[in-house]
């Protein structure tokens, strides 16, 4: 049965810090990029597929829906696995579909009209915060982190 090593919202995607420090470790052993645009373009789906990391990690795009479609199936399989979703929302949908993760990692969501930054890295609006109650209050353990040495921070400790 495969694992969720992390699960990380991300709005890079697929990054330096992504690769190289949050793969790290677990025995993670795949990245699966979860954006429903992405995941709709066959050009761009092609591209990051064919960027397998020299590192040997495996790396698959899924739409929120198929993520948790794929989760349903098989448990990932074999797979050791950081899941880093484009969108908060897209991580709701994925709940709602059937994708069971115990913690939430926010490490990167840019600065957009109407947002605050509850750490340097991420900044968030209304929209996003009731998401992340949501998701906090269904048992999902949510927090905040640039990188794994960097501080960690709690959801109720930024979230009111």
């Amino acid at each position: 049965m495969g694992k969720i090593n992390l699960a990380r919202v991300d709005d890079r995607m697929i990054h330096g810090q992504v690769m190289t420090k949050w793969t790290k470790g677990f025995g993670t052993n795949s990245v699966y990029v979860v954006d429903n645009a992405t995941a709709a373009d066959d050009f761009m789906k092609d591209i990051y597929v064919s960027t397998n990391s020299t590192g040997g990690l495996k790396i698959k795009v899924y739409s929120s829906t198929e993520v948790a479609d794929e989760w349903k199936k098989n448990q990932f399989g074999d797979d050791k696995v950081v899941v880093v979703f484009k969108y908060i929302k897209e991580v709701k949908e994925a709940l709602d579909a059937g994708l069971e993760i115990d913690a939430l990692n926010v490490g990167g969501v840019s600065k957009k009209p109407n947002t605050d930054f509850v750490i340097p890295t991420v900044a968030v609006g209304a929209d996003e915060k009731a998401l992340l109650k949501e998701i906090h209050d269904s048992g999902i353990e949510v927090y905040f982190q640039t990188v794994p040495d960097s501080k960690r921070v709690e959801y109720d400790s930024v979230i009111k």
